[in-house]
């Protein structure tokens, strides 16, 4: 099997070193190079970077690179074994280990992440703009119909969900996928007025996309596995708990 896992970054990295993982600078355009592959080569969307995130990594890959099967992950996060006594870089699954986990799955994707006192849609709603989900369903209405915003509102009617924008999928199933997602996020990008977001929630379109991943799913009923990620860098999760909170419990 061939199979390409891009890896997205915005800075000179240290990567793994299995041949199936390819580096791609993400919004390389208009940026110096750092040597390695850059999403701004071919057909590309890298301008869009800042709302976009790592998908002008995966637009790229989608629209210049031919494999039997295609991943995404980022520099410092990618899908691992369940080793957790190992260090972190050890614990970053190989090639051979990847293509192992697609001959039993067409689609692997990281293991949900649980809210449990928030829906997808208040978690949502609390860190970003509410905007955002309306017009979405909205453009999913038009664009696919009833089965599209049912299976929008059941998933974010749910406290978990997958996030990261990260995959593994074969070719069929990676086409399928940004078929879908990019028209929808297209549109969505000419229907949001975003002069007035943050810094932070201007990264708008890849945000919907980590929701949109279960939505397809979810409408098209196709079945996958679920791999843990490790992150490589230390987290400082007591920030994180605490910017969690202060989300819920303070308006925006």
């Amino acid at each position: 099997m061939d199979l390409i896992v891009a890896v997205a970054s915005h800075k000179p990295y240290t990567f793994p070193p299995d041949p199936v993982y390819l580096p791609v600078q993400a919004g390389a355009e208009g940026k110096e190079s750092f040597g390695i592959a850059a999403d701004n080569a071919g057909e590309h969307i890298s301008d869009k970077n800042p709302g976009f995130c790592e998908l002008t990594v995966q637009y790229w890959l989608w629209k210049n690179h031919e494999a039997d099967a295609y991943g995404l992950c980022h520099y410092r996060r990618y899908f691992a074994s369940h080793a957790f006594i190992k260090p972190k870089k050890e614990r970053i699954l190989s090639g051979e280990a990847l293509k192992t986990l697609l001959a039993g799955s067409s689609v692997i994707l990281p293991k949900k992440r649980h809210y449990w006192v928030e829906t997808n849609r208040s978690q949502y709603v609390h860190a970003h703009h509410e905007e955002d989900l309306i017009r979405t369903r909205e453009i999913l209405g038009e664009m696919y119909g009833q089965r599209y915003t049912a299976a929008f509102d059941r998933v974010m009617d749910r406290r978990s969900g997958h996030r990261f924008n990260m995959f593994l999928m074969t070719k069929a199933y990676f086409l399928r996928y940004n078929e879908f997602l990019f028209p929808v996020l297209f549109e969505l990008e000419k229907r949001l007025d975003i002069s007035g977001y943050s810094e932070k929630d201007r990264r708008v379109f890849g945000y919907v996309a980590e929701r949109l991943t279960d939505v397809w799913l979810e409408a098209e009923r196709i079945g996958y596995s679920e791999c843990p990620v490790v992150f490589t860098e230390k987290q400082n999760w007591p920030v994180k708990i605490w910017r969690f909170l202060k989300r819920k419990f303070s308006a925006r």
